[in-house]
């Protein structure tokens, strides 16, 4: 999404370290999620059923709970109020499955209650989409067409129109963070008040979804550096 149209110093010095860290922030989720993947949770509680408890422990019944195909595909959706559960997670007794069953259930929850954040979010999805492609690609042609006195009109308002689109996809991956974190915090808490894993096993389920908030960290880290980056040409072009 953020990759540049042409190579450059600024690519190199403030966005290449940034995806570097996606790459490394996907490894560990993969990683540490294969490796709790393979130990059971003591009550043998699997991610659909553990999702359905904490559900209903917060009096939500409108939710539907279904399989997805995949790995890790696991998301909540809130247009049709369903809680889709990757092949890995739904019928697995593992403590990584129910962490991240849990944590789509967080998501839904937040949904119940409209929590400010989500509902943010949700309202600038529309913007992200347009704003993650077409600004980078109006900034940069404004950025070329800047220093041609029959375009430098046009090429500044080329740029601020790329750069305000843009600037709405980084502030939907910003507002992302406290909705992923606030997701897992409510999961971890709900899974231990409803007794489903063990202190020992929460522990686990903690660095697995911690692993998973790497990766929207990383994310958000590539918007802000892809950002400053189309500032910085702009600034040096003049």
């Amino acid at each position: 999404m953020f990759m540049p149209m042409f190579f450059d110093d600024l690519y190199i010095l403030l966005v290449l370290p940034t995806l570097l860290l996606s790459l490394w922030a996907q490894f560990m989720v993969k990683s540490t999620f294969a490796k709790y993947s393979r130990i059971s949770s003591s009550r043998k509680i699997t991610g659909v059923d553990a999702a359905a408890i904490l559900l209903k422990s917060n009096n939500i019944r409108d939710v539907k709970i279904e399989a997805v195909g995949g790995t890790l595909t696991d998301h909540y959706s809130p247009m049709d109020k369903k809680l889709r559960l990757s092949d890995p997670v739904y019928g697995s007794t593992s403590i990584a499955a129910i962490g991240v069953a849990a944590h789509e259930a967080g998501h839904a929850i937040q949904h119940a209650t409209r929590w400010s954040p989500l509902v943010m979010r949700s309202t600038l999805v529309p913007v992200a989409n347009i704003g993650s492609r077409l600004g980078p690609i109006l900034a940069i042609a404004g950025i070329f067409l800047t220093g041609h006195p029959s375009y430098n009109t046009f090429s500044q308002m080329l740029f601020n129109i790329g750069i305000l689109l843009f600037s709405g996809a980084v502030l939907f991956y910003l507002v992302t963070l406290p909705v992923e974190f606030n997701a897992s915090n409510r999961a971890l808490a709900l899974l231990r008040s409803n007794n489903i894993l063990s202190e020992q096993e929460l522990r686990g389920a903690k660095k697995v979804l911690t692993a998973a908030a790497l990766t929207y960290v990383a994310s958000a880290l590539t918007a802000i550096a892809s950002l400053l980056r189309l500032i910085l040409l702009s600034r040096r072009r003049r």
